[in-house]
């Protein structure tokens, strides 16, 4: 008789006692595992244990830097972040989600909001191979090769031909890659934010145009007159270079 699948868990990150637990209960009852941190140092300890499914996040640590603790986590490895925060800054919000954040959820919330944001996260991360684990989430095999560039997965590195490492954040390292995997597959804005962050981006749709700005500046040739990431008017982009399995 085969054993019942493991349960999900999800790491809450939060100073405040009153929101670990209402996160705790909240997630035990739709039968999630939960554990906890009230620090970056916590937070960070728990990432060398069993793999993590999910992980929220709050900004304001007390004395530690929410941000700071994301580009971290994100560094180690590929957990989704959901940040659930009572920063409401708009700029703290885009660098959440440039960081690499799958999504972004302001204090006061509903927990059936949280509930129903945190599986919109989950299916994204299982329907494109994600979800074993926090630790074994990259796919160490995963080369591809564009137009001279190297784009390792599993390394999360972009190098040129020349070997030379070209320094991607987050957010343009996932973009690229979602390129690569649907070349000629002209994406629209609603696509592209679909697929990155799994979430309604309306507040910040201007941000996908920056973010595509940004990588262009970094892999294209002649950034106005870009040859792998193409404009299409009205619609959206479409990867226009050659791409092949490394």
């Amino acid at each position: 008789m085969p054993s019942p699948p493991q349960a999900r868990t999800i790491l809450v990150v939060d100073d405040e006692e009153p929101v670990r637990a209402l996160l705790r209960d909240c997630f035990e009852l739709e039968g999630y595992q939960v554990d906890e941190a009230a620090d970056a140092r916590s937070a960070m300890a728990r990432m060398e244990g069993e793999p993590l499914q999910l992980v929220t996040l709050d900004l304001n640590l007390g004395g530690d830097d929410g941000l700071e603790l994301a580009r971290q986590i994100r560094a180690r490895c590929n957990v989704p972040i959901v940040m659930i925060t009572g920063k409401g800054d708009t700029i703290d919000r885009v660098v959440g989600l440039e960081l690499g954040a799958d999504d972004y959820i302001a204090k006061p919330f509903h927990v059936r909001e949280v509930l129903a944001r945190v599986r919109a996260v989950l299916r994204r991360y299982e329907s494109t191979g994600g979800a074993e684990g926090s630790i074994a989430l990259r796919d160490a095999g995963e080369v591809w090769v564009l137009d001279g560039w190297t784009l390792d997965v599993g390394r999360r590195e972009l190098r040129s031909g020349s070997g030379e490492v070209r320094d991607l954040t987050t957010a343009e390292f996932d973009m690229l890659l979602m390129f690569v995997r649907r070349p000629s597959r002209v994406l629209s804005r609603d696509n592209i934010m679909d697929m990155l962050k799994g979430h309604e981006w309306s507040p910040l749709d201007r941000s996908i145009d920056s973010l595509v700005a940004r990588l262009r500046r970094k892999i294209e040739e002649i950034p106005d007159a870009p040859k792998l990431i193409k404009t299409v008017r009205g619609v959206g982009y479409v990867f226009a270079g050659e791409v092949r399995k490394g």
